[in-house]
């Protein structure tokens, strides 16, 4: 037996919306990816209910589009916080402490990589390399870059934040 999920139904303007992004896509059949890129860049991530409606638009299915949006790490399903934080786990950040950084923001915000706080203040993520090796270990929070952070460091980096 299939589990439904219940979907709350899209406003005409997200609709609307949603329409000029399958329209602005030459062949959105076979370019989900660059489809799913368009909405996620309209909304701010992948809204469930964007997926359906994205999906019957196009001919395809849910879980179809639903495939790609959990394999590739570019996709958010749920609203981004108010700040990113990116933690560098590249070799040179990694050697120079990246890990522990990772944790202590982890343990601080009480949040897990790929996730966002409750109070939906920050999104956390680990990025390969932010091309900054000689600032290891390094965090960028928004477009905001913090080079050779230590984790006393990071409550203060933090509070810079609202």
């Amino acid at each position: 037996m299939m589990i439904q999920t219940e979907t709350k139904p899209l406003m005409w303007e997200e609709k609307r919306n949603l329409d000029k992004i399958v329209s602005s896509v030459e062949d959105p059949q076979h370019q989900k990816i660059r489809l799913l890129q368009m909405a996620q860049g309209e909304y701010g991530f992948l809204k469930d209910e964007h997926m359906r409606y994205l999906a019957k638009s196009i001919g395809t299915s849910y879980t179809d589009l639903y495939g790609i949006a959990t394999f590739y790490s570019q996709f958010n399903l749920d609203p981004p916080g108010r700040h990113t934080i990116s933690v560098c786990l590249g070799t040179g950040c990694h050697v120079k402490g990246g890990k522990s950084l990772m944790k202590k923001i982890e343990d601080t915000l009480d949040v897990r990589e790929k996730g966002t706080t409750e109070d939906h203040r920050f999104s956390l993520k680990s990025v390969r390399c932010l091309g900054c090796c000689g600032l290891a270990p390094l965090i960028m929070i928004d477009d905001e870059t913090f080079g050779r952070v230590k984790t006393s460091q990071l409550e203060g980096i933090l509070e810079k934040f609202d």
